[in-house]
């Protein structure tokens, strides 16, 4: 995984890009009819039930904005609200807080959508010992946000990116003539090029799990497309030789079943690609 220093640098480029693609050259609806020198404060206005995400990637986009804007924070993210809730206020230039509002209310709408949903699916897991797991399925530009989102949400982050974890899916095996092929050639790039990289390996049938098996190193196999029987076969073969990860159209109706058939992770894009945006606003006091 991707260290905290790495995922910061992702956060400042996030708001740094969004802030240049809406501001541009000024926020000339506010330049034109309010001084510079008036003050103002908003509250950050939940219409909707759910868990709040954003608010300290918020507090991050008021102090690139103006590091004189200051933040009380009356809901913590990974809270659950409710309609009519106050998040925060924030307080300080009136054109500072027009310049932020609609980067702060886009990224918390959606990173309170993923949040939620992530919690919906925590919570079917209750018990089992499974846990829930994103992918790389994200908005392009924003996999930070949407990822934070998911942890915020009490799910974990699979691999950030193409570069911190090793993944042969299906298309690698492929090209690389087989899975054993593609697993010798993977281990001895490692070694090439002194990388300490896990290695997961996705399997489609029982068979190439067998075969998976018959290689050393493996940190995860990933049981794809299985159904609930052939899933608890797999689990019983894998046994403690590796970790287990189910995927492929899981949802909150099967979750529950594919966490029971002993996988210690399942993972599912829709947390991040199948979302409706919370309903927040942010209003003048």
């Amino acid at each position: 995984m991707i260290s905290q220093a790495q995922f910061q640098k992702e956060i400042d480029l996030i708001i740094a890009n969004a802030i240049r693609e809406d501001v541009g050259d000024g926020d000339h609806s506010s330049l034109s009819c309010i001084p510079i020198s008036a003050k103002g404060k908003a509250k950050l206005l939940v219409k909707d039930n759910g868990v709040i995400a954003g608010v300290e990637f918020a507090k991050q986009i008021f102090d690139y904005v103006d590091k004189n804007m200051t933040v009380e924070t009356l809901i913590e993210d990974g809270s659950n609200v409710n309609h009519g809730d106050i998040v925060f206020y924030v307080e300080g230039a009136s054109q500072s807080i027009l310049k932020a509002e609609r980067l702060v209310l886009n990224a918390m709408q959606r990173m309170s959508a993923i949040a939620t949903k992530t919690k919906t699916f925590v919570d079917l897991l209750e018990g089992t010992g499974t846990k829930i797991l994103d992918t790389r399925k994200t908005t392009p530009g924003i996999r930070a946000l949407e990822k934070w989102a998911v942890k915020i949400g009490g799910g974990e982050n699979h691999r950030f990116a193409l570069y911190d974890m090793i993944m042969l899916k299906d298309n690698h095996i492929d090209f690389a003539g087989g899975i054993t092929k593609a697993i010798d050639k993977t281990k001895a790039y490692l070694k090439d090029t002194n990388r300490d990289l896990k290695i997961i390996v996705e399997a489609r049938s029982l068979e190439e799990i067998k075969e998976i098996l018959k290689s050393d190193g493996i940190y995860r196999i990933l049981i794809d497309n299985f159904n609930y029987e052939n899933t608890r076969k797999a689990v019983k073969l894998i046994g403690d030789k590796c970790l287990t990860e189910s995927s492929g159209g899981i949802n909150e109706k099967t979750v529950r079943k594919y966490a029971e058939c002993g996988v210690d992770y399942i993972s599912s894009g829709a947390l991040t690609h199948s979302v409706y945006n919370m309903d927040l606003s942010l209003k003048a006091v």
